[in-house]
């Protein structure tokens, strides 16, 4: 693929830039994606998307959709890279949205788009449960039908930001009897429903990411299913592939990349000489930096599939394993780049906790160890490599 870009797209480009670097909100630069900011802070970048037109990209453009073509989402996904800007959360956008558009009705796509563009609505994904979470189909959170009504109850388990969420879009099993994969149906839920309670879980690092999500006898209008009854499960594996296609983050990665080699050539060995001189910490960085390259070749293939009308399918699993392996490679390597300042905290006497060492080793640590969770969410890379064997490979 031609990676040069056309004098029409780079005049795109330096619009891009131009309108992040007017417009992106002042105290949210150089923040990156953390657990302490809240609601508003989470959706300021998206609202102002949303007015400008451009908080979908990929949808397609009579729902909202920008229209452009790969090579400008591949450019909008660059600079916002660059300016490490907080990007629209894929609940709604990447996940829920497409499904909605595909799937749903004249007036179910009238009623909950907009909100989902204009960055108004805040959706949580409600699929995992204890004891169902690569073996997704196995859930038993059920849903009876009762007139115009479903009447739900039961558990969802690392509900990611579940607690801000004004909406969710769940995973119940409406009938029984069926085998595993069928019975199951998509239904959409005001998390402010009597009987729905979040509960945090608190995290290693003390932080309050995910959540769990109980159901009791919440009643959810039978409108509010998405596709027919009993074929949920033709939703799920749809939301799933957009999910697994957004986790691979090429542009991101490379903005890590660059950053870790400025750590790199900061950090001094024993011998005296900057890191980014060792060899064996060279040979890292190009295995990396070359694996990176071939992801994102691959990314831009899956692109101009969806530019072209056609969605997403089994190369989404191999985008989110080498996508997720590399972002974990990356924190490895900056972790062992930042040395003795990779201690996720320090407590003064009275317990309070203050960063040590420079700027740039601060949240090594816990970024390390919170990105282990990369290979399970969106489907297990295991589980991954079943569907590439299967549907690719014919096995």
């Amino acid at each position: 693929m031609n990676l040069e870009f056309s004098p029409e797209e780079i005049a795109f480009r330096n619009e891009v830039r131009a309108f992040i670097d007017a417009n992106y909100p002042k105290h949210l630069k150089g923040v990156g994606l953390r657990e302490d900011l809240s609601k508003e802070d989470f959706l300021a970048w998206h609202k102002i998307l949303g007015k400008k037109g451009w908080s979908a990209p990929a949808w397609p453009k009579e729902y909202g959709g920008t229209g452009w073509t790969a090579t400008q989402r591949y450019i909008w996904l660059e600079e916002n890279a660059r300016a490490e800007t907080i990007p629209p959360l894929p609940f709604g956008v990447s996940m829920v949205g497409p499904v909605i558009y595909t799937f749903g009705t004249p007036e179910q796509k009238e009623r909950y788009l907009p909100g989902i563009l204009k960055g108004d609505v805040w959706w949580a994904q409600g699929y995992s449960e204890p004891g169902a979470g690569s073996d997704l189909a196995s859930l038993k959170t059920k849903a009876v039908r009762e007139g115009d009504y479903y009447i739900v109850n039961g558990q969802k388990t690392w509900t990611t930001l579940g607690q801000y969420a004004d909406w969710g879009f769940f995973l119940v099993r409406t009938d029984p009897n069926a085998k595993a994969q069928e019975g199951i149906s998509f239904l959409l839920i005001d998390m402010k429903s009597p009987g729905v309670t979040v509960r945090p879980i608190k995290l290693l690092d003390g932080g309050y990411e995910v959540n769990d999500v109980f159901l009791e006898d919440v009643k959810v209008p039978v409108d509010q299913r998405i596709y027919e009854e009993n074929k949920g499960w033709t939703c799920a594996k749809f939301l799933l592939a957009h999910e697994r296609a957004g986790i691979a983050g090429v542009a991101r990665s490379k903005r890590n990349v660059e950053k870790l080699k400025s750590i790199a050539k900061t950090e001094i060995g024993d011998d005296g000489t900057p890191l980014i001189e060792d060899d064996e910490f060279q040979r890292k960085l190009a295995q990396l930096e070359i694996d990176l390259s071939a992801l994102e070749m691959t990314e831009l293939r899956v692109l101009a599939r969806e530019s072209a009308g056609k969605g997403p399918g089994p190369e989404s699993s191999l985008l989110k394993i080498k996508g997720t392996e590399i972002q974990q490679r990356l924190t490895e390597l900056t972790l062992e780049a930042v040395g003795n300042y990779a201690q996720p905290y320090t407590r003064e006497l009275g317990g309070n906790e203050f960063a040590v060492g420079p700027d740039y080793s601060r949240g090594a640590a816990p970024i390390y160890f919170n990105w282990r969770k990369a290979s399970i969410y969106g489907g297990s890379n295991e589980i991954q490599r079943n569907i590439i064997a299967k549907m690719v490979l014919g096995l």
